[in-house]
């Protein structure tokens, strides 16, 4: 009795946990059984015999409906629970076969989770990647509405750049206009002369004023002269434009700095380090240049040494960071695409002081850029 008491506490045990063996479960009859001897038992009952006379007369149409069933609900899990973000299959899955009462593959028309993956693909109903880290999936919202919005984000993120700049430039000329108009247009006259006219031209220097002949009293104190500060009105004009020019510049530079960042850094021509010990120690924390991104977060890279190359995910690569006056390239942020010298290194709070050397900004100096948004460039 006592032993009945325990195997029936245990028994109950394990179908509280709900998740039990696969090869247990019948889709036909959607009944999970706990061990080998119960699946047989349910195997030669009736009910399950009457369940397989009606699959074998109708099998394409139970294997399409179960396989139709489950490519929903494992879409619908992409699309809800992880927004439309990179994952990797297995980790999807695995959340997806935490329903006790999913549809489960092996009575589908995919044997395999990479076969499934595949067909994701190339139905265009999923981005599928593969690394070595097995396989990774983005869901392709393909809703009228959603593409719309997702277009406008963008179109709006590119185009805010080029707006600023376009109205840099218009408050640049028009300041430059009102500089122009106030100094006065400058007229080219010809000298005309009568045909009669016997007048001589006579160029005569004025007479230079001894100091000696100046009496006293014609003497007055420069600085309580009322004299007409025209020079000094034009300066402050000029100061008064150029400040708001560099108001301008400022909210332009700020407006660079909301930019949305990005979670894939990895670019063409940059010397990264690799960081996973999956390739052994001949290769962890070797220095390799990327030749070529593919998958937005894939890289083909070349190792700097033995001269190999090899394909590696974004999470096994880090930035590097040179020396002081060395080249590198900026990866992320508002001078994304930049090339900057390094300036100076701010160990305590991971940060980089940068001087930019190409583009609209060059010669800009920039401080506070983290580790992780540059990294060196292949020496010559």
């Amino acid at each position: 009795a006592v032993v009945s008491t325990q195997s029936g506490h245990y028994g109950r045990g394990i179908k509280a946990k709900g998740l039990q063996k696969l090869k247990f479960y019948c889709q036909m009859c959607q009944k999970q059984c706990r061990d080998e001897n119960g699946f047989k038992c349910h195997t030669m009952s009736e009910s399950h015999q009457r369940q397989l006379l009606l699959f074998a007369d109708n099998s394409d149409k139970y294997l399409d409906q179960f396989s139709e069933d489950f490519k929903n609900e494992y879409v619908l899990l992409l699309k809800r629970r992880f927004n439309g973000r990179r994952v990797q299959a297995n980790h999807a899955y695995q959340e997806y076969i935490n329903d006790r009462d999913h549809i489960h593959m092996n009575s589908t028309q995919w044997e395999t989770l990479t076969e499934f993956v595949k067909w994701l693909g190339r139905e265009g109903i999923v981005k599928a990647d593969e690394t070595e880290k097995g396989w990774f999936v983005t869901y392709i919202d393909k809703d009228p509405e959603v593409q719309k919005r997702q277009q406008k984000k963008v179109k709006m993120a590119v185009d805010d750049e080029e707006r600023q700049e376009r109205m840099l430039m218009v408050q640049m000329e028009r300041a430059k206009a009102t500089n122009s108009a106030d100094a006065g247009p400058s007229v080219s006259t010809v000298l005309e002369r009568e045909e009669d006219s016997e007048e001589k031209i006579v160029f005569a220097m004025p007479k230079t004023v001894s100091a000696r002949k100046v009496e006293p009293s014609l003497l007055k104190n420069v600085l309580k002269t009322d004299v007409p500060n025209e020079g000094f009105k034009v300066k402050k004009a000029v100061q008064k434009k150029r400040s708001a020019i560099e108001e301008l510049m400022a909210e332009n530079e700020a407006g660079k700095k909301k930019k949305k960042r990005k979670d894939a850094w990895i670019t063409k021509g940059i010397v990264v380090k690799i960081i996973t010990k999956d390739l052994g120690k001949d290769y962890f924390k070797s220095k390799a240049v990327i030749e070529d991104v593919f998958d937005t977060y894939g890289a083909k890279v070349k190792l700097l040494k033995s001269g190999m190359k090899l394909k590696l995910d974004q999470s096994h690569l880090e930035t590097v960071i040179p020396q002081v006056g060395r080249k590198v390239l900026i990866l992320n942020g508002a001078y994304e695409g930049s090339v900057a010298t390094l300036e100076k290194l701010n160990v305590d709070d991971f940060s980089t002081s940068l001087t930019i050397s190409s583009g609209l900004c060059k010669g800009r100096f920039v401080k506070d850029v983290p580790y992780e948004d540059i990294s060196k460039l292949p020496s010559d």
